[in-house]
Order: C-alpha cells, then sequence, then structure tokens
C-alpha cells in the first residue's frame, strides 16, 4: 500500500485504479449486486427513516453505498454482477463508485482484521436498543469540552441525545428532516452548521452525496475534529484517516438495522504525533 494519503474522494478513486493500494481493481469481480429500500421508525419517535443503499460483493466484502430516492434505479443490479471493479469505480454515478471503492477496500483490508480496528460489539436487542448503542459508540469518538458545539451533518435522532450525553452542543442538518425529535430546527444549509461549529460529526452518505471532499477540505483547514459515521463507503472514509478524519465508526454491510443478534461495528481514530 503506498504510503501517501489521499487528499480527497477523487484522488483515492485515481489511487485505487493504479493498483496503489494492493491487487490491480480489474482483477476482480463484483459477484452480486442488490439494491435496499429499507424504512424505520423508532419507538416514541415521529420520523420514519427512509434509506435506499446498493450493496456489491467482491470476494468476502460487500461495499455500501445509499442514496437519494431514484438516484439509483433497481435494474442497475440485473447487470452489474460480473462486472470488474475498476469499471464501476469508472461508473457516471457517485452512488456506484462509491460502493465499487468501498467493495474494494474492504477486500484488501477488511475491517474484521484491521490491527488498528477497536471492534464495539452492538447487544442483541430491539431497534431502539441497538441504535441507541452505536450513536453512543458514535458519540465515544468525540473528544470535546462541555458546550462545544457539533455540527452533525446526517441526523438520527439517537445521535443527537448521544452528543448532548457528551456535553456537546448538536448543530443539526440534513436534506431530509427538518426538526429532530425533540423539536431542534434542522437546517438543510450545510455551510451554516460548518462555520459555527467546534466538531463535525458526518454521516458516510456524504460520499455519495458528493459533499464528504467539502467537509473534510473544511476541517482540515480549522484544524477541527471530524468524526464519521459510516454505513456507506467505511472503508473508503478509512482511507482518510490522518488527512482531516480524526476518527470512524464503520459498519460494514450487513447493517445493525438488518439483525436483533449481536453484530459488530469497528472505531478508528487517527494517529496521533
Amino acid at each position: 500500500m503506498s504510503s501517501s494519503q489521499p487528499y480527497s474522494v477523487p484522488d483515492l478513486q485515481q489511487a485505487v485504479l493504479d493498483g496503489a493500494y494492493g491487487p490491480p481493481p480489474q482483477e476482480l469481480t463484483v459477484t452480486s449486486a442488490f439494491w435496499l429500500h429499507h424504512t424505520t421508525r423508532l419507538a416514541g419517535s415521529q420520523v420514519t427513516y427512509r434509506n435506499h443503499y446498493l450493496l456489491l460483493r467482491s470476494g468476502d466484502a460487500f461495499g455500501a453505498s445509499s442514496f437519494e430516492a431514484g438516484e439509483l434505479a433497481p435494474d442497475f443490479c440485473a447487470d452489474a454482477s460480473g462486472y470488474t471493479l475498476d469499471h464501476l469505480i469508472r461508473h457516471a454515478s457517485a452512488p456506484v463508485r462509491i460502493a465499487a471503492l468501498d467493495a474494494y477496500l474492504g477486500r484488501v483490508r477488511p475491517h474484521r482484521t484491521a490491527p488498528d480496528a477497536e471492534t464495539v460489539t452492538l447487544p442483541t436487542g430491539t431497534p431502539e436498543t441497538r441504535a441507541q448503542a452505536r450513536d453512543a459508540a458514535v458519540a465515544g469518538l468525540l473528544d470535546i469540552p462541555a458546550g462545544a458545539k457539533v455540527a452533525l451533518i446526517g441526523v438520527v435522532n439517537p445521535l443527537v441525545a448521544a452528543i448532548r450525553d457528551q456535553g456537546g452542543v448538536p448543530l443539526p442538518c440534513d436534506f431530509n428532516l427538518r426538526t429532530t425529535n425533540w423539536g431542534d430546527p434542522v437546517t438543510d444549509d450545510m455551510a451554516q452548521v460548518l462555520a459555527g461549529a467546534d466538531a463535525v460529526v458526518a454521516t458516510g452518505m456524504t460520499l455519495s452525496n458528493g459533499s464528504f471532499d467539502v467537509i473534510l477540505d473544511h476541517c482540515r483547514k480549522h484544524e477541527m475534529p471530524l468524526v464519521v459515521y459510516a454505513q456507506t463507503g467505511s472503508a473508503v472514509a478509512r482511507a482518510f484517516l490522518g488527512a482531516g478524519l480524526t476518527a470512524l465508526s464503520a459498519e460494514p454491510f450487513p447493517f445493525s438495522q438488518f439483525s436483533a443478534d449481536a453484530t459488530a461495528l469497528y472505531r478508528y481514530r487517527a494517529a496521533t504525533a
């Protein structure tokens, strides 16, 4: 693996295509592809989360990318199995590119065997129990003083609560929600919450909607902590540890919401000098 780190998603994409991270992606094939539409409403919530995912399997890894409704049709999967990963890493659709990059990077360096990963076991239980455990694990990656303002880009209500439990003041931003479960206003203006923040927690979906590089650059310039919680592109986000990304909660497929049994997520922290 190259010792140099990418500073943007296109940098990473090109490095993978050039073979800097392991075997050439044209030697690795997608064995299965599937499209998921998933909804969740947790007990006591007035919010229904509506999620769309593309999953690409290559070898022992699943690459994942969430996307907005209508952005990718289910019939994409009809012909995706059998493609080599380099073909899909170059695809015109950003969610396809991210899922393919994630499959590649997750295959050449699985989370389950990464020496710098801390395995966190989410307990057997209800969706509420498991969501609270997952989001507490994410918030536990924040190292902030009491009262610090945390831009939360991609809002899930248990994570709002978990940030408050850490002593932070969440500044929620989301394209699809207008208020949190407690009535906090949610803006769709990412620049607004970044400007007022002392730290940032962002969803991995920023990789597939094109905003990740903007967030990463802002946090680098302002020397601001950035924590990413990722089902989308968990191995993609990992490549930016120490290059603007402070910490990562990586949750490769199958995701916690698809099981009532104990599952693992993997926490990473950037090395400190």
